[in-house]
């Protein structure tokens, strides 16, 4: 599987996405949007309620704010409000070489995130926004960055999968139908993840990455993919897929700054990848290759949800500077791989879902990390637009430090 990793390099990755743009622009199939494309038969009835403002409201999809034969523009609003209680409240951890690091432990209630959609079509429905898309997406590296957010179990996503994904960048992207039931993703960014960085830290090396899935039984799989049989389907559902990304990664800053921009990266004991010090004492990684592979299932019916998703990481062909005798000491390529697993059930349709998720993961450094997660989510009005999550997780030796 390493030798498999090393083996796609930029330029193959290139050649697929031009192809693949190429092929989908004269097939004369374009779907809608991801709410659209993926059209769940079980959903709610697309009730449509007046405003007192101008405006429709289809619950959890929106305001229409326009529709015509011509043209069509709808806007949706997501908003996440959080508190988190990381227990022990001091805690340190010892890093792969030895060294003992403290925690920043977190207890605190926060306006977490806010989100604005607008979606529609142009001239016509065939052309609809995000199909051929420009702008900040995600570099498709896993399940969760081809639109099952934000209709994720609890309020972010298992461990694994934040330690093994790219990021969000700008760039250009491709979607649609390939064949009856199989859809494609494909991205061209800047670089792996624009989070922190300006224009004057981008380098020349572009990143890629393109994913695929197949939804052989219902051709859908709820609303955005989201986790959890919330449509209660009576036809089992399913859904495979597999996804890829490339880039010559960069810190972004330079050597004298032992920080660096490019937080996305990090070792199994969550030690950022660009920091000074993270493989030797006063040793550097300017550049790196990133290559990372995914492969995903899934299965719905009757309420019941399972999921899993295998992860390989390789990280290689360093640009390094720092002592000659450190240098020396540091590995040429780091390779990781790991999965994690989901189940959950709707206790009690439209109100009340349970679940229970497991991460794994298995690093060049023999530390393993793994967590267990609980929890369940009340739907008060009976939509997934409106929920409160509570989640609790126990975590070994965590190699992300997203929270």
């Amino acid at each position: 599987m390493k030798n498999f990793l090393l083996s796609l390099n930029s330029k193959f990755v290139t050649c697929l996405f031009l192809s693949l743009s190429f092929i989908i622009l004269f097939s004369g199939k374009s779907p809608a949007q991801d709410e659209a494309v993926i059209i769940d038969t079980v959903l709610q009835d697309d009730a449509v309620y007046e405003t007192i403002q101008a405006g429709e409201f289809t619950p959890s999809k929106g305001f229409t704010l326009f529709k015509s034969g011509a043209a069509s523009l709808n806007i949706s609003v997501y908003g996440l409000a959080r508190y988190i209680n990381q227990l022990p409240g001091e805690q340190s951890f010892e890093d792969h070489l030895g060294r003992t690091r403290v925690i920043d432990t977190r207890q605190d209630i926060m306006w977490h995130r806010t989100f604005l959609w607008a979606s529609g079509h142009f001239f016509t429905p065939k052309l609809r926004y995000c199909r051929i898309g420009v702008g900040i997406g995600p570099n498709v590296g896993t399940r969760s960055m081809m639109g099952t957010w934000p209709f994720f179990l609890s309020s972010d996503r298992v461990l694994a999968e934040e330690f093994f994904r790219p990021g969000f960048t700008s760039g250009v992207w491709i979607q649609g139908e390939l064949l009856p039931t199989f859809y494609y993703h494909a991205m061209l960014g800047n670089n792996l993840s624009q989070l922190g960085t300006t224009a004057s830290n981008l380098t020349r090396d572009l990143s890629t990455s393109i994913g695929f899935w197949w939804m052989p039984t219902t051709n859908e799989f709820g609303q955005r993919g989201g986790n959890g049989d919330f449509e209660m389907h009576e036809e089992v559902a399913t859904r495979f897929g597999v996804s890829f990304t490339h880039a010559r990664d960069d810190r972004q800053t330079s050597v004298d700054n032992p920080s660096p921009n490019n937080t996305q990266v990090k070792l199994s004991d969550g030690v950022l990848f660009y920091e000074t010090g993270a493989l030797a004492e006063g040793v550097t990684v300017k550049k790196a290759d990133f290559d990372e592979l995914a492969i995903d299932a899934g299965v719905k019916h009757n309420g019941w949800h399972a999921q899993t998703e295998y992860f390989v990481r390789n990280l290689s062909k360093f640009d390094a500077v720092g002592p000659e005798e450190e240098l020396s000491t540091i590995p040429s390529s780091i390779f990781d791989h790991g999965f994690y697993f989901s189940l959950s059930y709707e206790a009690i349709p439209k109100l009340l879902q349970i679940y229970a998720s497991t991460s794994w993961i298995f690093d060049d450094f023999k530390r393993n990390p793994w967590e267990i997660v609980g929890g369940f989510n009340v739907y008060p009005a009976g939509v997934r637009a409106l929920r409160l999550n509570v989640n609790v997780i126990y975590v070994d030796k965590s190699p992300a430090s997203s929270m």
